[in-house]
């Protein structure tokens, strides 16, 4: 279930979107792994920083083990979405994954807790706070399923970007929002807030916003800049609706079969890497805003008076995030380590 795909499934148009917008479709095949070998599938695109953060922790697992463990990575959704990347790994095409919430969810519907509660979190020692204490349980989950959780990540907030200045949820329901095309429950629960979605392919989403066929669209600001949506959608609002978290996860029966004393080297490698990752996430979110900026965006700055009428947005919403998309005890454990996290916090200056 998503809302203003990607507001509640946000990683899915977020860097699937990017990649098909900027590569194309997929069709490569991986071949089977062979022994010692951690083949990782990935939608991250080849040449990023991200991408040389997974081959530069490659190098180190090879150095680790003397060339016993070897990271092959298969970039760029070459593989497919990561739906189909947890399927492949379910057969034993391949044995890991770097994925969003989207693919972890296929995994342990626990996850969603992370990153599918809009307007929950607004900062990222918020985010990072309320993750290294749910780490425990959703790690547990996963394993309970057959994975082992590498390291986390994340990558930026879903912002929203719209052809005019829009400021308020009213002021979206006026508007055409793009919305994820075949995904009927999200549509419904659009249109039950009183939003009018418009279904599209993602491969759309630019020539649908030249068109005026939509004329707003949530996402991540690099892939709107990879996407030049803020083109045709020149504003965005400074609201952090959501934010992107994912995680390189490998089968545990694969990890299990390493030497302890050398898994827990290279699992230290990979927490060395998550924390790269996200620093790097974070920088980009910021720096892809600024680079926009200099083409024309505009970035519109949150009212206080807008508060209010998102905050009724969000009392309308979570009823249909709990139990329905979090499960009832992660999404009361978020709210719960929230507030804890907030009550050692300074009062703000006045």
């Amino acid at each position: 279930m998503m809302m203003f795909a990607p507001l509640l499934h946000p990683g899915r148009c977020a860097l699937v979107c990017w990649l098909v917008l900027v590569l194309g479709p997929a069709g490569f095949v991986a071949r089977a792994a062979k022994p010692g070998e951690i083949v990782m599938g990935t939608i991250l695109p080849s040449g990023t920083e991200q991408y040389r953060l997974l081959q530069e922790l490659g190098q180190r697992w090879r150095k680790e083990s003397e060339g016993k463990v070897r990271l092959i990575l298969h970039p760029d959704g070459r593989l497919g979405g990561e739906t189909d990347m947890v399927k492949k790994i379910g057969i034993g095409q391949i044995n890991a994954g770097v994925f969003s919430v989207v693919g972890l969810s296929e995994i342990s519907p626990e996850v969603a807790g992370l990153q599918l509660m809009p307007l929950t979190f607004q900062t990222w020692a918020e985010v990072d706070y309320v993750r290294e204490k749910l780490r425990p349980v959703l790690e547990k989950k996963l394993r309970a399923h057959g994975f082992y959780a590498l390291c986390w990540a994340d990558a930026g907030w879903v912002r929203f970007f719209s052809a005019a200045p829009a400021v308020t949820p009213d002021d979206y329901r006026a508007t055409k929002l793009f919305a994820w095309a075949g995904d009927e429950v999200q549509i419904a629960m659009m249109k039950s807030v009183g939003f009018r979605p418009v279904a599209l392919e993602t491969t759309d989403l630019l020539v649908g916003l030249q068109t005026k066929l939509i004329n707003a669209a949530p996402l991540p600001p690099m892939v709107a800049l990879a996407g030049q949506v803020h083109g045709p959608a020149p504003y965005m609002l400074d609201l952090k609706w959501c934010p992107i978290v994912g995680a390189a996860v490998v089968r545990a029966d694969v990890w299990e079969k390493i030497p302890e004393e050398l898994r827990s080297r290279l699992a230290a490698a990979a927490e060395e890497t998550g924390r790269k990752l996200r620093a790097r996430g974070r920088l980009e979110d910021e720096e892809a805003i600024r680079a926009m900026q200099k083409h024309g965006l505009k970035v519109t700055p949150f009212p206080a008076t807008a508060t209010a009428d998102w905050q009724g947005l969000k009392d309308q919403v979570y009823p249909k995030v709990r139990g329905a998309i979090v499960p009832d005890e992660i999404f009361d454990a978020v709210e719960g380590h929230l507030r804890d996290f907030r009550a050692t916090q300074p009062e703000p200056a006045r």
